[in-house]
């Protein structure tokens, strides 16, 4: 079986990452992009990438497709679990200890000649925002989308313990008065009106409070028409957090706690309890700045 999805399930059984010495013997269905083809006269060296990891697939003369594969092809293969032998193991990766022997190949998508290969580390930023989608396979930026995700579902499991509510507030809404431009949508509805993004969502979280939403949070999209700056472009995410009833002490004890399992739970890196204090005096004496940063002596 090869060529087309004509017939033929090509619905993945595993990713190319799971496979592990245990899973010898198992006839599986990865699918994923063609990250590398080596020819060593007649039997083809395919390794298999998809964001979960790397497999090594051997396809024979016998799978005609196999001749045509060339790199970021989109493929399905089906195939036996065997171990390597002892001095082709892999150890730079989870998946060195087997290789896939292909008994069908499907291609699903043919790939032009990518403008720059995945691995390569000095590509410039134009060429990558031009082709982001292949930027975005590289496997750096693919850890850092999901390094983001687990913080931000983290911090979100934090806030669902401490009794907080997210709300998404409205994006189209009236100017507010705060320290940058707004940017402006007109309105098709009202002739020569228009909406502004927010800024923050000033307006609504102070409606919640009084509303009796005590404790509310949301990941929000900013939207401010200013300059650039080293921190800030004209839209950005924030992390916007209200409350009600609560002190300085109470208000830094909940942050404190959200920072910690963040980081516990992404990086197992355990923070202190509590943090580190000391007053806004000792700062500017000690650091002359009430930002310091405690790495210097």
């Amino acid at each position: 079986m090869s060529g087309h999805t004509t017939g033929a399930d090509w619905r993945r059984t595993h990713t190319c990452g799971d496979l592990r010495k245990a899973d010898v013997g198992q006839t599986v269905v990865l699918n994923g992009w063609v990250h590398k083809r080596r020819d060593h006269g007649g039997i083809y060296f395919v390794d298999l990438r998809d964001r979960y990891g790397l497999t090594q697939v051997v396809i024979g003369t016998h799978l005609a497709d196999a001749i045509k594969l060339s790199p970021e092809d989109t493929v399905s293969v089906t195939g036996r679990v065997v171990a390597r032998d002892p001095h082709n193991v892999n150890p730079e990766r989870v998946t060195g200890e087997i290789e896939v022997m292909a008994d069908a190949l499907i291609i699903l998508s043919k790939s032009k000649t990518p403008p720059f290969q995945i691995e390569d580390e000095d590509v410039a930023v134009e060429t990558r925002l031009r082709w982001r989608y292949i930027d975005l396979r590289r496997p750096a930026m693919q850890k850092n989308m999901v390094h983001r995700s687990r913080f931000i579902n983290a911090m979100r499991r934090s806030f669902e313990r401490q009794n907080f509510v997210e709300v998404e507030t409205p994006i189209l809404t009236r100017a507010t008065p705060e320290g940058a431009r707004d940017y402006l949508v007109p309105s098709r509805v009202h002739p020569g009106e228009f909406f502004a993004l927010p800024q923050s969502p000033q307006i609504f979280k102070q409606l919640l409070m009084v509303a009796g939403f005590d404790r509310y949070y949301q990941i929000v999209r900013c939207f401010r028409d200013e300059d650039l700056r080293a921190d800030r472009q004209p839209e950005f995410t924030q992390i916007d957090i209200e409350t009600s009833f609560l002190g300085e002490a109470e208000i830094q004890a909940m942050m404190e706690e959200m920072i910690r399992a963040m980081f516990k739970e992404t990086l197992d890196i355990a923070l202190p309890d509590p943090f580190p204090r000391m007053t806004w005096a000792e700062a500017m004496g000690r650091y002359g700045s009430d930002k310091p940063d405690l790495r210097v002596p």
